[in-house]
C-alpha cells in the first residue's frame, strides 16, 4: 500500500484535515504494538466492547502523525486527521479499492480449522515459482482481512488469504471485499457453532465467499457440506477431497501403516508419497494442497518434492523466564516479514529495559537486497541494545543495522562465543529459520530446565477475559485477579499481560504479592483483599490499596498512615458482609463506619461484596438476596459519604449468571483460565492451561510383577509401562495412584500405576503406540482441567494453586 492521504480521504469519501500529502504505507489498529512509525497511519477502531479513540493520544506519544477516526479529538499542526463516518467501513473501502487495481491470482480460505496451515503451506509451496502475498498469520476477521489485502503491490502474482467468521452476517460483508478467484473450504468444525442457529447455517455463511469463484476445493467429508456445496454452485468446477470414498482426492493406502508411503487418487491418478505426521488433520490439509498444486499445473514429482519440504508451521511464540533474570522470547519456528513484524508487536507488552535480538537468515525470498533493507529498517525502528546475526547472507550486511551487532556462521558459533552468558535483566528474542536450530538457544538461556511444564495460553486468556466482558456494559471496569501466584498461573508474567491490555484493577490476597508486582513495574491499582496488620507499611509504601472489613483493620491502617506522615486521602475498599460470613462490616455497623470515615484521611474508592453460590442454580434465591442487601446498604454507605465510589460484587460465576447486577465493576478470577459451571458458557471459553510432560522411559512389565512404591499395584497382564518426571512434588497428588488417576498419550486417557512418587509416577500404556520422549498431558484436552479435579477430589482452584513453582511456566501467544 502507497497512497497519499488525500487519495485515501478521495477513495473512502472521508474528510481530510491536515496535510494530505503525507503517504500511508502502513496501519496500525493497536497502540500498544506499534512497532514502526514511519509512512504509519493509526485507525481508531470502534466495536461493542471497545473505541480505539481512548489510545489516539498513546499512538501519537509514539510518533504517529496520521490519525484516521470518527471525529477529531484535538487540532495540531502536526496530526494530519482522517475523519470516517465509520472506521470498520473505512478500512474495507480502502481495501476493496487496493485490491481492484491489480490483477493478481486470488485464493480465498474459509473453513472451522486448518484455513492457516492451508495458506502457511500454499505460501511455502508456490513462493519459490511465483511473488506471493498471503494473509500474515491468522489475520481473517473484519479487521485482519482488509489489512492482510492492503500488503498486496504491482509484483505479487498470488494472493493467499483467510477469511474467518464468528457471527452471522460476516462473510457477507467480507466477501463485498474479497471474492476469491479460486475457493478453498477446510474442515468444518465446531468452532464459532454456538453462535449460529445450526451447522446449515453456519455452512451457508461460510459458503458466501465463494459466490463467484471460478473453482471450489473442498473437504467432502462432511456430508452436509458435500451435498449444500453441489446444490448451491453446481455451476462451478468443484473438486473434494477427503477421507470418504466418493471424493476426487482420496487416500487409498492405510494410512495409519507407517512402514507404507501414503497412496493418494487424484481423479485417475496416483500419487504416492511419505509422511512422518499421519494424524486426520494434517493429511487433510496434505491432500488440500496437492490439489491446488495440481491445479497450477506442477507435475507430479515436483508436487510430490514440494510435500516432502513444507515444514510444520508453529503459530505460536513462547516466553519464559531466563537465567540472569533474562527473559525470553522464543520464536524460532518460522521467519518471514511478517512473522518478525508480529514478534515485534508481542515485545511492545514487556518492560524490560534492555532488549536483544538473535536473528538468522531469511531462507525465503528471492531479492535479497531489498528484503534485508526491509528487515533492517524494521529493526534499527525497535532500538534493540545488541543484535546477533547467524547466517551468511544476513551478516553480509552487518553495517545495515544501527545496534551493537555480532555475526556468526552458525547457531554453534553463536554458544560457543559466550556472548549471550553476558547478558542480564533483557528481553531476548530469539527469531529464525528452523534450520538454524536456534530452539536450542533457548534451551541454554532458560532458568528452569524441568520437562514438566506449565503452558499458559494469554491468547486464551484474553478471549476468556473478552467473552466475559460481552456481558456487560462497555463502561463496566474489571478487576483481574492474581492473587496465589495467579492461581498458580505465575506472578507478574499474567499481571503485566492484563495490564498491557488495560486491565481497570489487580486483586491480591496479601501485601507481599502486591509489592513483587511493584517491584516489577506492574503500575496497575492493586486491591490486597486479606492485608495482615503488619504489611501496612509495605501497603502504603507500594502504593497498594487495602480491603477494610472491620473496624480493627481501619483503626490499624489509619494509625499506620498517622505513623507514616501521609498527606492526602488514601483509597480503601469497603467489604460489606451480605450472606458469605467471611469478612465485612454488617449493616448495623455503617453508621458507626460513617462517622469513623470522615474523621480519617482516607477516600473509599470502591464498596463490594462477595457472592459465596453465583454458580450454583439452585442457590439463586440465596444470591439475588445477597445482591439486594449489598445494594441496600452500599446505597445507605454512598449516601452518607457523599461521593460515588466504585461497586462491585460479581465473580466470574456472577458475570455469566447474574449480569445484569454487574454495578461499576466485576471481578474475574478462574474465568480467565476457561473454567465455568455454565454449561451454555463453557463452548464459548477456551482452555489456558496446559500441564504436560514427556515419557522418561518405557519398560515391558509381565503379568503377576509390581510397581512402585509399597508393591500396590500388581499387574493383572503382559503390558508396557511408562515412567513420568513429575510426582507430588510437582502437584499431582498421591491419590491419583493406582488407576484414580489418568492422563492423556496420542489423545487417549491411560491409567496411573502405582503410587504416584515425590518427582515420578508410573502410566500403563497397553498396546498403545508411544516411544520415549513423547508429550504427556496430565490436563488441558484429555483429560481437562475440571476431569482432572475430579480425579483430584476438588476443585480446578486447589488443582491450580498446588502446581509447584519447581514447575516451569511458558507463556505462549499463538
Amino acid at each position: 500500500m502507497n497512497y497519499t492521504a488525500q487519495q485515501i480521504a478521495e477513495i473512502t469519501h472521508s474528510q481530510l484535515i491536515g496535510d494530505g500529502t503525507q503517504l500511508v504505507k502502513n496501519i496500525a489498529f493497536d497502540s500498544r504494538t506499534i512497532y514502526s512509525t514511519k509512512d504509519t497511519a493509526f485507525i481508531a477502531i470502534k466495536t461493542q466492547q471497545n473505541n480505539g479513540e481512548k489510545y489516539i493520544a498513546s499512538a501519537v506519544e509514539k510518533g504517529i502523525s496520521i490519525i484516521i477516526a470518527e471525529k477529531q479529538l484535538f487540532e495540531s499542526d502536526s496530526i494530519v486527521w482522517l475523519i470516517t463516518d465509520n472506521t470498520i467501513d473505512f478500512l474495507q473501502k480502502l481495501a476493496r479499492h487496493h485490491l481492484h487495481q491489480f490483477s493478481l491470482q486470488t485464493i480465498g480460505i474459509a473453513g472451522s480449522n486448518g484455513k492457516t496451515i492451508v495458506k502457511e503451506w500454499l505460501y511455502q509451496s508456490l513462493c519459490n515459482d511465483f511473488s506471493v502475498v498471503k494473509s500474515p498469520k491468522s489475520f481473517n476477521s473484519q479487521i485482519g482481512l482488509p489489512l492482510s489485502l492492503l500488503q498486496i503491490n504491482a509484483e505479487h502474482q498470488i494472493g493467499i488469504f483467510e477469511a474467518g467468521i464468528s457471527q452471522p452476517n460476516e462473510m457477507h460483508r467480507l466477501e463485498q471485499i474479497f471474492s476469491p478467484k479460486v475457493g478453498i473450504l477446510t474442515h468444518i468444525g465446531s468452532a464459532h457453532l454456538a453462535n449460529f442457529e445450526s451447522e446449515a447455517q453456519l455452512i451457508d455463511e461460510k459458503l458466501q465467499l465463494f459466490s463467484k469463484s471460478e473453482i471450489l476445493f473442498f473437504n467432502g467429508d462432511n456430508d452436509l457440506v458435500y451435498r449444500k456445496i453441489n446444490e448451491i454452485y453446481s455451476t462451478k468446477t468443484l473438486i473434494s477431497y477427503g477421507f470418504e470414498p466418493h471424493n476426487d482426492i482420496k487416500i487409498t493406502s492405510d494410512w495409519n501403516d507407517r512402514q507404507e508411503d501414503i497412496s493418494v487418487q487424484y481423479f485417475d491418478e496416483v500419487i504416492t508419497f511419505p509422511a512422518q505426521q499421519r494424524d486426520a488433520a494434517t493429511l487433510s490439509n496434505a491432500l488440500a494442497i496437492i490439489a491446488i498444486l495440481k491445479h497450477f499445473g506442477f507435475e507430479n514429482e515436483i508436487i510430490i518434492e514440494k510435500l516432502n519440504q513444507l515444514k510444520s508451521v508453529e503459530m505460536r511464540l513462547e516466553s519464559a523466564i531466563g537465567v540472569r533474570n533474562n527473559l525470553i522470547i522464543n520464536d524460532s519456528f518460522n521467519l518471514d516479514l511478517d512473522s518478525l513484524k508480529i514478534a515485534f508487536q508481542f515485545i511492545k507488552e514487556y518492560n524490560k529495559p534492555e532488549k536483544v535480538l538473535v536473528l538468522t537468515d531469511f531462507v525465503e525470498g528471492k531479492d535479497l537486497n531489498t528484503l534485508y533493507d526491509t528487515v533492517a529498517q524494521l529493526i534499527n525502528e525497535q532500538n534493540f541494545d545488541k543484535i546477533f546475526l547467524v547466517g551468511q547472507e544476513i551478516t553480509k550486511r552487518r553495517n545495515l543495522f544501527h545496534s551493537e551487532t555480532f555475526t556468526f556462521s552458525t547457531t554453534n558459533e553463536l554458544t560457543d562465543s559466550l556472548h549471550l552468558n553476558k547478558i542480564e535483566n533483557s528481553l531476548i528474542l530469539l527469531k529464525g529459520a528452523r534450520k538454524f536450530e536456534i530452539e536450542k538457544l533457548k534451551s541454554l538461556l532458560e532458568l528452569q530446565k524441568h520437562d514438566t511444564v506449565l503452558e499458559v495460553n494469554l491468547n486464551a486468556v484474553l478471549h476468556n477475559i473478552n467473552v466475559h466482558k460481552s456481558f456487560l456494559k462497555p463502561e463496566t471496569k474489571m478487576m483481574a485477579m492474581v492473587k496465589a501466584y495467579s492461581y498458580g498461573l505465575g506472578g507478574y508474567e499474567i499481571a503485566e499481560f492484563l495490564q498491557h491490555h488495560h486491565i481497570d484493577y489487580l486483586g491480591v490476597a496479601v501485601a507481599d504479592e502486591g509489592a513483587d508486582l511493584r517491584k516489577n513495574g506492574i503500575t496497575t491499582p492493586i486491591i490486597v483483599m486479606n492485608p495482615e496488620q503488619h504489611s501496612y507499611n509495605a501497603v502504603i509504601e507500594y502504593n497498594l490499596e487495602p480491603n477494610i472489613y472491620s473496624f480493627r483493620v481501619l483503626d490499624l491502617f489509619h494509625k499506620q498512615l498517622k505513623q507514616a506522615n501521609f498527606v492526602g486521602n488514601f483509597p480503601i475498599h469497603i467489604k460489606i458482609e451480605t450472606g458469605m460470613h467471611r469478612l465485612g462490616f454488617k449493616e448495623f455497623e455503617i453508621d458507626e463506619l460513617l462517622q469513623k470515615l470522615k474523621t480519617m484521611n482516607v477516600k473509599v474508592a470502591s464498596i463490594f461484596s462477595h457472592l459465596s453460590s453465583a454458580d450454583v442454580p439452585e442457590e439463586r434465591d440465596y444470591t439475588l438476596n445477597q445482591i439486594a442487601h449489598f445494594q441496600k446498604v452500599s446505597d445507605r454507605l454512598m449516601s452518607g459519604l457523599g461521593y460515588t465510589p466504585i461497586r462491585h460484587i460479581l465473580n466470574s460465576s456472577g458475570i455469566l449468571n447474574y449480569p445484569e447486577h454487574q454495578f461499576d465493576m466485576v471481578r474475574i478470577g478462574i474465568g480467565m483460565v476457561g473454567v465455568s459451571y455454565n454449561e451454555k458458557i463453557k463452548p464459548l471459553l477456551q482452555s489456558a492451561v496446559t500441564f504436560k510432560s514427556v515419557i522418561s522411559q518405557i519398560s515391558d512389565i509381565q503379568k503377576g510383577e509390581s510397581i512402585g512404591y509399597s508393591r500396590k499395584y500388581i499387574a493383572e497382564e503382559n503390558t508396557r509401562v511408562a515412567t513420568i518426571p513429575v510426582g507430588y512434588a510437582d502437584g499431582v497428588p498421591r491419590l491419583l495412584s493406582n488407576k484414580n488417576g489418568f492422563v492423556g498419550i496420542k489423545g487417549k486417557k491411560m491409567p496411573i500405576v502405582g503410587n504416584v512418587c515425590m518427582d515420578m509416577m508410573m502410566v500403563e500404556l497397553k498396546d498403545l503406540n508411544a516411544k520415549e520422549g513423547d508429550e504427556v498431558v496430565i490436563f488441558n484436552g484429555e483429560p481437562s482441567l475440571e476431569e482432572f479435579a475430579v480425579y483430584c477430589n476438588t476443585i480446578p482452584y486447589e488443582v491450580l494453586t498446588s502446581i509447584s513453582r519447581r514447575v516451569k511456566r511458558v507463556y505462549i501467544k499463538n
